[in-house]
């Protein structure tokens, strides 16, 4: 361990070492450039402190390793997500403190002050948001529980600050949907945008990710196998949000009809070209737009896929085979939507009473057959 002048004349300082990497080979690093002897030794610390995954460093320096490890993992626009609550809401807190000095009693006196500050409409955090910021910094500290060797994460000891909130699901009936959608046939890419979304319950980046290649007329079929992300003003294609999100979703057929009329009159198109070259933010305007012409309540864009679920409920499908469609996890899709499954305790009393009323009706049967013999 040590930093020497570089002799090349510049004035720079570099470090020159030997360590002994996580396969167990034994590595030369040498690094050049620094404007001092302090800074290339500083350099060479950190780095072997990294290397041996001590967590005798800050929770702002730990981070950016956890970045290193993770962001590779996962869909940019969910590290985006993830990144922006522990820079804005964990690292003023506790980026100062030592990973492995972290205490139960500075989670308490974090989740406190969170609990106590407000959005920008001056109003306190709702408990669902407060759930997720929390669930961000175990998710770190599990991290480096598993993979740096901290003993225990203090947050999951602490536990969650906020209540599960049971948030509202909005869905348009059929009735309801049927006047939204009349009044936004002035506009082909919206109607058959919302058509997609309504009659097959896809996610609005799996609806606007579709290509002419995933349709296949003859089994009157999607295939599903990608997102559209709109990151820094440019699309960015992805995989699905879960590997069950990858599926093949039948169209009925009236609108199996309309997409191939609706292909057919897109000028040249080509196979991997986007059938809806639009954003999320057009489809919000259009849900506005079309809501308020046709007198319905205004719900968001992700309702269509509720009410895609309340109508498959209504026709009698159970919930797995509602998971399939949807490509949910099938115990996601039951406590999701439970609310809205008929309640089968009525049949359940009734054919209690059944069972009851038959077996006594044997028994009478039998004593009038003993009392004739």
């Amino acid at each position: 361990m040590g930093a020497y002048r570089d002799e090349s004349g510049n004035g720079t300082w570099f470090t020159k070492f030997t360590y002994t990497n996580w396969r167990g080979e034994k590595i030369n690093k040498k690094k050049r450039g620094f404007k001092t002897k302090k800074e290339a030794l500083k350099w060479e610390e950190d780095f072997l402190r990294e290397q041996a995954g001590d967590l005798d460093m800050t929770f702002s320096e730990f981070f950016k390793q956890y970045e290193k490890d993770v962001r590779p993992r996962l869909r940019e626009n969910t590290w985006r997500t993830k990144e922006q609550i522990i820079v804005t809401k964990v690292i003023p807190y506790l980026g100062d403190i030592k990973v492995n000095e972290i205490s139960k009693n500075s989670i308490v006196k974090w989740q406190n002050e969170l609990m106590k500050e407000l959005n920008s409409k001056g109003e306190k955090y709702s408990q669902t948001y407060l759930r997720t910021i929390h669930a961000q910094l175990s998710s770190v500290l599990n991290h480096a529980c598993k993979y740096y060797n901290l003993q225990t994460n203090v947050a999951r000891e602490v536990g969650s600050m906020g209540e599960k909130e049971a948030s509202e699901m909005l869905f348009w009936t059929e009735e309801e949907y049927g006047k939204f959608i009349e009044v936004v046939k002035d506009k082909p890419i919206s109607y058959y945008a919302f058509e997609i979304l309504y009659w097959c319950g896809l996610r609005t980046g799996e609806l606007l990710a579709l290509t002419k290649e995933k349709f296949n007329f003859t089994n009157k079929t999607i295939r599903i196998n990608q997102s559209l992300q709109r990151i820094d003003r440019e699309n960015i294609i992805t995989e699905p949000k879960t590997r069950k999100s990858i599926r093949t979703v039948v169209m009925p057929d009236f609108l199996a009809e309309g997409m191939e009329n609706y292909m057919a009159g897109i000028y040249k198109l080509k196979d991997n070209q986007l059938l809806f070259p639009i954003t999320k933010a057009y489809l919000h305007h259009e849900m506005t737009r079309g809501s308020e012409r046709a007198g319905v309540k205004r719900i968001r864009v992700h309702d269509l896929r509720h009410s895609h679920v309340s109508l498959l409920i209504e026709l009698g499908y159970s919930a797995i085979a509602i998971a399939d469609r949807l490509g949910h996890e099938s115990i996601d899709i039951t406590y999701r939507y439970a609310h809205l499954f008929p309640s089968k305790q009525n049949e359940m009393a009734i054919s209690l009473s059944n069972m009851r009323k038959s077996n006594l009706e044997e028994e009478w049967e039998k004593l009038l057959e003993d009392e004739d013999e």
